[in-house]
């Protein structure tokens, strides 16, 4: 899933390549990918690209007034082509969801792999319209993301940092991936609740979450749509490296595995040694 860097990277490629270009057509591969039915698709025909933004992990193109906002979800992704086919997408034959046509024939296409579907697109006036952004909390990057501000975001939830740090309603753009990376710099465990950390805890993990934030958007910055993922999953410390050696200590990556996710941790840095508890990897070696 595109977090936070990624998707900053994905609205700076945006920003440079179709700003100041019109759109000439909307294609819907998906009829459900669309969750918004007012303004209509062929109401941006015509329209200008005014500008991109970001919203925690959603992508808003504003053209002309009328916001196409769009959440790649797990398997999303943006798929970006100077010269589009001319050839028009056939809705249920392709991984295509929605295609947006430019006036110099470039343009992009919305993808999604897997059989469990959940991009979701939005063509509303007000982004303030699109249920997941009237609830975002806070934006970590922004200028008045200050140590007091997330010390009052912390302050008595008794629940799991990890939890916290993904909850889209407490701080907007932060998901399973970056979660890894940034206990892993701030050296806790992903288990430990939110209330009880120490004040040089939160203010180590306050650091953590905003230079491993900082230095992701600037190593993300620049490169095409197409080489972020690869670029995202050479950049982890831990995050998906289970089994293999931690760049800090050399102790090797540890896993815990739920139904649908999976987090990564160096014991040594993060729990004192002691490996988590993980009863699914538990039943399978039994």
């Amino acid at each position: 899933m595109p977090e936070l860097p990624e998707v900053q990277a994905l609205v700076d490629f945006l920003a440079e390549r179709a700003v100041g270009l019109a759109v000439t057509g909307v294609e819907l591969g998906s009829i459900s990918v669309l969750k918004t039915f007012d303004p209509p698709p062929q109401a941006l025909i015509g329209a200008p690209v005014d500008a991109a933004y970001r919203h925690g992990k959603f992508l808003d193109l504003d053209i002309d007034g009328t916001h196409l906002v769009f959440h790649l979800a797990r398997a999303g992704w943006l798929r970006w082509s100077d010269a589009l086919p001319a050839t028009a997408i056939r809705p249920g034959k392709s991984p295509i969801a929605l295609r947006v046509r430019l006036s110099d024939g470039s343009g992009f296409d919305l993808t999604e792999a897997g059989t469990k579907k959940s991009l979701a697109a939005y063509l509303v006036r007000d982004v303030r319209e699109v249920p997941g952004i009237a609830r975002l909390g806070p934006d970590p990057l922004a200028a008045d993301f200050s140590r007091g501000v997330f010390a009052g975001l912390l302050a008595g939830r008794r629940t799991q940092i990890k939890g916290v740090l993904r909850d889209q309603e407490i701080i907007a753009g932060v998901g399973n991936a970056y979660s890894d990376e940034v206990l892993h710099v701030a050296r806790l465990s992903p288990f430990a609740l939110a209330a009880s950390l120490t004040d040089e805890q939160l203010s180590t993990l306050y650091a953590a979450l905003r230079d491993t934030l900082t230095g992701a958007v600037r190593a993300a910055s620049g490169k095409p749509a197409a080489e972020l993922k690869d670029a995202k999953r050479a950049g982890m410390r831990v995050h998906g490296r289970t089994g293999q050696a931690c760049p800090e200590c050399g102790d090797i990556v540890r896993e815990v595995s739920f139904a649908d996710s999976s987090l990564q941790y160096c014991a040594t840095c993060q729990t004192g040694g002691k490996p988590l508890a993980d009863r699914r990897m538990s039943r399978l070696l039994k």
